[in-house]
């Protein structure tokens, strides 16, 4: 990591408001203390308001804070390599705005940064499976889970068989191909997991309350923990 970016990155840690000692930072960084206190000398050299010492531990005071884009090459392009594929693969307000994100990024960035992101060569493509039935339906999940809506859902298993679900939708995952949603059935009382391709219809059901085991959260640490 170049010193610049690790200067950054020093900023960005400390930027949480809590005290940070030289050990978490170095093991952050893959670098050693002793280039950690230069670096933090360096910086409050430079007036960036850090308070603390070397064996106590380092916190910054609240009310500094760096331009809105500072990213480092790195950051670039993983930044338009991730809104390329969100552009490629996501609902279709999704793809707008990850296209608008990426103008505005382009727009605001300095050089080098700027020429870095014009040479990302990390590109994706909307296969003809995804259709705007398909994205709408990505759209719909999206802002459902956002606004904590009940979905009326008109499923296809892998049979062709159908079902009717009651679900409270708790998020999208993307495997690659196909995208899921997460959510608590109502009619199986446990999380479930719907690809969005065989969804037939769906339809929105009034809100619903958050229950502790019933969340994003639960089911990760039931099924991934």
């Amino acid at each position: 990591m170049r010193r610049a970016d690790r200067l950054l990155r020093i900023i960005d840690i400390l930027r949480g408001g809590r005290l940070v000692t030289s050990a978490e930072l170095a093991a952050t960084l893959e670098v050693s203390q002793r280039t950690v206190y230069r670096d933090v000398a360096h910086l409050i050299g430079n007036r960036v308001p850090i308070e603390g010492e070397a064996g106590v531990g380092y916190v910054m005071r609240a009310g500094y804070d760096l331009p809105p884009i500072m990213f480092s090459a790195d950051e670039v392009v993983a930044l338009v390599g991730g809104i390329r594929l969100i552009r490629a693969w996501g609902g279709t307000r999704m793809s707008k705005a990850a296209e608008a994100a990426l103008d505005k990024i382009a727009a605001v960035l300095p050089e080098p940064a700027a020429a870095r992101a014009g040479a990302v060569h990390i590109h994706a493509f909307r296969p003809d499976h995804l259709d705007a039935e398909l994205t709408g339906l990505i759209d719909g999940i999206e802002a459902a889970t956002a606004e904590s809506l009940r979905l009326s859902l008109d499923y296809r298993d892998e049979a062709g068989a159908r079902t009717q679900r009651e679900v409270r939708p708790l998020g999208l995952w993307f495997w690659g191909q196909v995208w899921t949603l997460v959510a608590w059935c109502e009619l199986r009382d446990d999380f479930r997991m719907f690809r969005v391709d065989r969804i037939a219809a769906m339809t929105e059901g009034p809100r619903y309350e958050m229950e502790a085991d019933k969340t994003i959260e639960a089911f990760r640490r039931r099924h991934f923990c």
